[in-house]
């Protein structure tokens, strides 16, 4: 959307992920089995940009919603749904 709006040549842009659960090295409080989530997330951009666009284009990508939510944390709450009547 951000490369559509200034008539970037993007191409297509590709998404990878990995998760891995890592020990807490900078955690005062943590026990030695404590462990948190580590995400790593590879970014293929392909198309006709120069550096500054694509470093552009991996700034935006770190100010996504999701990415926001995954770093800085999300508490996650369940209940069970009600049928309606």
């Amino acid at each position: 959307m951000y490369a559509n709006r200034r008539a970037w040549p993007l191409a297509r842009v590709s998404v990878g992920l990995e998760h891995a659960k890592k020990h807490a090295d900078d955690c005062i409080d943590c026990k030695p089995s404590d462990r948190i989530d580590v995400f790593t997330r590879s970014i293929e951009i392909e198309g006709d940009l120069d550096d500054e666009q694509r470093q552009r284009l991996l700034e935006i990508a770190d100010r996504c919603p999701v990415h926001r939510t995954l770093e800085h944390g999300a508490k996650v709450e369940t209940r069970l749904a009600t049928n309606p009547a």
